[in-house]
């Protein structure tokens, strides 16, 4: 019988999270990406930026979150979530700032061949939970217009669509999001 948990990200958790990141992407946006572009992500260079996520966040309000499955014989990590203070990166275009009680999910990953064991809500939870004890109101998070896994699974939770979007430039290759949001503040539901 398998056990799942969330925990705060360790240093020794970034190399599995660049892992994960690379193989979700790699298989969660095949059809959004050209694939040159995701063929020559970096695992290396991913895992040296979440080890400076984790051993120097911009602030005590930005988190690293992993998700864990514990079995009867070997635990693994199967997911990650990023959070912290809305800043640009969080804006649609010419956008004003948002408020500093905004929270911007800027990851939450599940690894494929994980998912469909509750390890999402669970990761979702502990960060509503990080967020209203640092005092965030609202969360927001942008989603791929064409990733409807996750938009049905925020969706499922309460978030919703709050008018904003953008459309990245990858390659020459627009590829459109929308931001969704949610209230985390006091007795609220948000996951």
């Amino acid at each position: 019988m398998a056990l799942g948990f969330v925990r705060p990200a360790r240093p020794e958790d970034a190399a599995e999270i660049a892992r994960i990141q690379l193989s979700t992407w790699r298989t969660a946006y095949r059809r959004m990406f050209p694939a040159h572009v995701l063929e020559n992500l970096d695992e290396g260079y991913l895992a040296r930026g979440w080890t400076e996520a984790i051993t120097a966040p911009p602030s005590g309000r930005h988190r690293v979150l992993i998700a864990v499955e514990q079995g009867d014989s070997a635990s693994h990590v199967v997911g990650f979530a990023a959070s912290g203070p809305a800043d640009e990166q969080a804006l649609a275009p010419e956008e004003k700032p948002l408020p500093d009680d905004v929270a911007a999910v800027t990851d939450l990953l599940i690894e494929p061949r994980w998912g469909r064991r509750g390890h999402g809500s669970r990761m979702l939870a502990a960060a509503v939970d990080n967020w209203r004890d640092d005092g965030f109101r609202t969360a927001v998070a942008w989603v791929y217009d064409a990733d409807a896994a996750m938009r049905k699974f925020l969706g499922s939770t309460g978030w919703e669509p709050d008018g904003a979007s953008r459309a990245l430039d990858v390659d020459d290759l627009l590829v459109p999001q929308i931001r969704l949001h949610v209230a985390v503040g006091g007795d609220q539901p948000a996951g």
